[in-house]
């Protein structure tokens, strides 16, 4: 797959195109390749092996790659991270901006499926910048009611008690989270404590909540006090153990994190952490969910975490968050549509030349392993939605088909493999102007998002903790293409008028916020 080093014209037209954008960049049209018989993928043959052709030499020549894979992302934690910043008045540090949970934290108004697959939609629109346009491929899961019948849930919350969670939005708003969900999970569901510092411990041992178990575990919630250093190795050792120990057949099973993921002591690689818990991951299909406090937080740990995790984050600084997360979400966090869910989207040579998708850098998923249902793809529960934004640079006068998108997931019970795929034409991409024409607002709001996401990344300051470096191609200044933050700012504050578009408001904010931080 050609990557972002590409030297060319083409390489320098798509780098001034979108600001920032360090996704994958393509020249479809380095290389002819032969027509193939692949499902919905040009040029590539059944199971999506490539067909090289035989260059001047007579010896077969690499194709170009018409494929971009990725595993689903339902994390909005670094939006959230990123707001708390802003409001505190300090730019995010550009390695904590992860472009497509910026988009993903805004509402989509995709279609949803009638049963517990996937629906997969398209639509686009010109850039006003050569032959660019942006591309929005979305993914939904059905939502599902707070209140009708749904499987036990058994969770593991893995607290973190150090020194670093104290002071205020750290473990007093675990504490009030973990108050909040006691309120609302189900007499059926049961809970465990495991809580970390020096050493982990199980404070509550697994208790189902009906006869006085929501009173036990309101008395062990508020008895937590912090303490001293930060085992976050010992902690998920602990937790998953508990899990295991406890692992209830028919419920879903999983392990809730919750901490600022500042490890400084025992084991603090994410890696090595989850090697040691990996048979109750993959054996017995117990998965983690992150929660992030703390604006001193370690953002990249607790990624690393629940990706290797087969889980998503989110990130809490308020307690009106905490009310958000459990309860308007609670079942989307705690049960699941789909696992090892994977998209694939297949551009045809004869329509496109160049793309190149915006963030998931971190999810990437090797081309050929699409269909390998071994490889890790993302867990996704109910009512949520995934975006993929692609720039998109079209052939002159293309026309019939652009792409085809699929996804592909497992039964979270059966594990039975299940696809479905969407078409785009190129007419879609090559119609309005983006900006000024007859757009979708939930196409023009992930733009705003994602633009926002790129100029953050670009400018931010080094202010969050951690020693890894900027997203590869973040420029220093933003690119001459992309809308200025004030641009941006009009923008989402005239998409907050648009119906169920509300919370383009907080997007216009912090913005605004964005512009006054040198």
């Amino acid at each position: 797959m050609r990557r972002a080093r590409l030297a060319g014209v083409a390489m320098a037209v798509a780098v001034g195109v979108l600001s920032g954008c360090t996704g994958d960049i393509h020249d479809t049209k380095a290389t002819n390749l032969d027509k193939g018989g692949g499902r919905g993928a040009p040029g590539y043959a059944a199971g999506g092996a490539a067909q090289p052709r035989n260059g001047a030499s007579g010896k077969p020549e690499e194709p170009a790659d018409f494929r971009s894979t990725f595993a689903l992302d339902v994390d909005t934690a670094s939006y959230s991270y990123a707001q708390r910043m802003l409001r505190d008045g300090a730019r995010p540090a550009p390695r904590t901006v992860r472009t497509e949970e910026f988009v993903n934290s805004f509402p989509q108004g995709y279609r949803r499926p009638k049963g517990d697959g996937f629906s997969v939609s398209a639509d686009g629109a010109r850039l006003g910048a050569g032959d660019w346009s942006l591309m929005r491929v979305g993914l939904a899961t059905r939502k599902s009611d707070p209140d009708a019948p749904r499987r036990p849930a058994a969770l593991t919350f893995v607290l973190d008690v150090s020194g670093s969670m104290r002071g205020p939005g750290r473990l007093d708003l675990v504490k009030d989270a973990l108050r909040t969900a006691a309120g609302r999970l189900r007499e059926s569901d049961s809970v465990s404590l495991v809580t970390f510092s020096g050493k982990a411990e199980t404070v509550l041992p697994m208790t189902r909540l009906d006869d006085g178990g929501r009173d036990r575990l309101r008395a062990a919630v508020d008895e937590l006090e912090s303490r001293s250093s930060t085992d976050l190795g010992a902690g998920m050792k602990e937790g998953y153990r508990q899990a295991a120990e406890h692992r209830r057949s028919g419920a879903t099973n999983r392990v809730v994190l919750m901490s600022d993921a500042l490890a400084n002591m025992g084991e603090t690689d994410a890696d090595r952490i989850l090697d040691q818990v990996a048979r109750y991951r993959k054996e017995q299909g117990i998965s983690l969910f992150g929660v992030g406090v703390g604006r001193n937080y370690g953002d990249a740990l607790m990624e690393r975490l629940t990706n290797k995790g087969d889980g998503s984050t989110v990130y809490l600084s308020t307690r009106a968050e905490a009310h958000e997360v459990f309860v308007n979400q609670l079942p989307r966090n705690i049960e699941l549509r789909a696992r090892d869910a994977k998209a694939q989207v297949v551009f045809d040579q004869d329509a496109v030349t160049d793309f190149r998708l915006l963030g998931y850098e971190n999810r990437k998923v090797a081309d050929d392993d699409f269909r390998d249902d071994t490889v890790d793809g993302g867990e996704v529960g109910p009512g949520h939605t995934v975006t993929a934004l692609y720039a998109v640079r079209l052939e002159d006068g293309a026309k019939g088909r652009a792409a085809t998108a699929t996804v592909r997931w497992l039964d979270p019970d059966s594990r039975k493999p299940h696809e479905e795929e969407h078409t785009i034409a190129a007419s879609e991409l090559a119609g309005e102007n983006l900006w000024k024409g007859e757009v979708s607002p939930y196409l023009r709001l992930s733009a705003v998002a994602a633009y926002f996401a790129e100029a953050l990344r670009a400018g931010g300051d080094a202010t969050a903790p951690g020693p890894e470096p900027s997203p590869a191609g973040a420029a220093a200044e933003p690119l001459p293409a992309a809308p200025s933050l004030e641009k941006l700012r009009s923008e989402a504050d005239r998409l907050a008028e648009e119906p169920g578009l509300r919370s383009a408001a907080g997007l216009a904010k912090n913005i605004s916020r964005a512009r006054s931080i040198s």
